[in-house]
């Protein structure tokens, strides 16, 4: 290649390379990184930034994210949304099958894929759900383009059938029916696991109670909930084949057993979010109805455990479980929190709230971006081309000044859940996402998203078979 086909150069800053951070310029060409040069290295190129001062990292990669759209625009769209990821220097989102109707076959899977394309600002896979699919189906879905399957030990909520058929699998027999489904894909299975018969148990007490408060709703799904739920599945795994990924940890009980389980070989990994290693039940309890959230915040030892398992990689992936809801949704429930809507916007402060944590000491900087970008990148099957800065990877990429500061500021939010960010509002971390490029493309810079980029771009799986 020669230096004049080069489309942009980021020039002056420093960049996280495999190795660490290096000084160096960063070249791409046809939405690639085409070279990694020396600084000021004489080459030429259509356009050339000056990131001086500035630190590159590869695209976050956000593994656990909910679009509410289009059956649901009040709580956001595609273009919100990922807007939203932009400005978090987040790259690629995959998106979880809780649609309307549920995303459970290639009717759905290619609705889905055609609703993203054309106002994505940020690369989008899409998760299926197995559970009333033949292994025909999910082979197909899988071929469509599926980049894991997903489903819930718990039922579907209320009045909300359509949106959780072939996900929420409540009955053990239908969940070991589901591996043994997905085992015969090869596909990576995600698991939201909390025990159906035990929540319900707990719910009931509470109800009895009388009590409506943060306390309540954590009580109701305790973290026993959580590890009996682990157990089971991961027992049945060892049995079925199927490969495990374990959503939303948050407890030492689940973090015991899935430390367990790999010790003997299981085929397993785990993720947590940034509200479990930054916020308590305390925090609950004061904001209310907006740090509702499933499974729930937990204690503080709850959170040291956390921290313990992303030191020793029982959880090698930080994610976002971005789940936008409507003020006025949030609202109706204020007072009591086992009506209200489980979720929290989070997409903007992922980046963020790790480059605090490696500021503060708490890890190197080059586990916490890997926690976000290149361990899921390779847990999903989307490595190398994503998750890294290398030459011939997409050029998908988080420039942020590691000295300034983000402070959320609820109104400033590209989200459309920007009224409900109260578990976040006026938090302050150290460092701050000031470009993303996706795709070589420039889609946020100087606080401002840019519109009509239209950058992002379908993330198949590893089974894809274009048509």
């Amino acid at each position: 290649m020669t230096p004049s086909s080069y489309d942009m150069i980021l020039r002056g800053g420093d960049v996280l390379l495999p190795g660490g951070i290096s000084s160096c310029d960063i070249a791409i060409s046809g939405g690639r990184i085409a070279g990694i040069l020396e600084r000021n290295a004489e080459v030429s190129a259509g356009t050339v930034h000056d990131i001086r001062g500035q630190t590159v990292l590869p695209g976050i990669v956000d593994v656990h994210f909910h679009v509410r759209a289009p059956s649901y625009p009040e709580r956001g769209t595609v273009g919100s949304e990922t807007r939203a990821a932009a400005a978090g220097g987040v790259t690629t989102i995959l998106e979880m099958p809780i649609s309307k109707p549920c995303c459970n076959s290639v009717a759905v899977f290619d609705a889905r894929r055609d609703h993203f394309e054309g106002e994505a600002q940020v690369n989008f896979g899409l998760y299926a759900a197995p559970g009333i699919a033949s292994v025909d189906d999910l082979q197909a879905m899988a071929r469509r383009g599926a980049v894991a399957f997903k489903v819930f030990t718990t039922a579907a909520p209320p009045r909300r059938d359509d949106e959780f058929a072939g996900l929420a699998l409540p009955e053990e027999v239908d969940q070991y029916e589901t591996l043994r489904r997905v085992a015969a894909t090869g596909m990576l299975l995600v698991v939201h696991a909390e025990s159906e018969p035990l929540m319900h148990h707990y719910m009931g007490a509470q109800q009895a109670s009388g009590r409506t408060d943060a306390i309540a709703h954590e009580a109701s799904r305790p973290d026993i909930v959580e590890a009996v739920a682990v157990a089971k599945i991961l027992t049945m795994a060892r049995k079925t084949g199927v490969r495990i990924h374990v959503a939303h940890v948050t407890s030492r009980a689940a973090l015991d057993v899935i430390r367990a389980f790999k010790a003997i070989g299981t085929d397993v990994s785990a993720e947590t979010c940034p509200h479990y290693l930054i916020f308590t039940n305390d925090d609950v309890a004061r904001v209310g109805p907006d740090a509702k959230i499933n499974p729930p915040i937990r204690s503080a030892d709850d959170r040291a455990a956390l921290w313990e398992g992303v030191a020793d990689g029982t959880i090698s992936i930080v994610t976002t479980d971005h789940a936008p809801f409507s003020r006025r949704e949030k609202e109706a429930a204020k007072g009591n929190m086992l009506t209200a809507p489980p979720g929290s916007p989070g997409v903007e402060f992922l980046l963020p709230a790790m480059l605090d944590a490696a500021s503060r000491g708490v890890l190197p900087l080059e586990k916490a971006i890997g926690l976000i970008a290149a361990n899921g990148a390779k847990r999903f099957g989307l490595y190398p081309r994503k998750g890294e800065i290398a030459i011939g990877a997409d050029a998908d990429l988080a420039i942020v000044d590691l000295s300034a500061q983000t402070v959320v500021v609820p109104a400033a939010l590209q989200t459309a859940a920007r009224d409900c960010s109260g578990l976040y509002a006026g938090r302050r971390f150290a460092g701050a996402v000031t470009t993303t490029v996706v795709g070589g493309r420039v889609v946020y810079t100087g606080g401002q998203v840019i519109e009509g980029a239209n950058a992002g771009r379908f993330v198949p799986g590893q089974r894809w078979e274009q048509s």
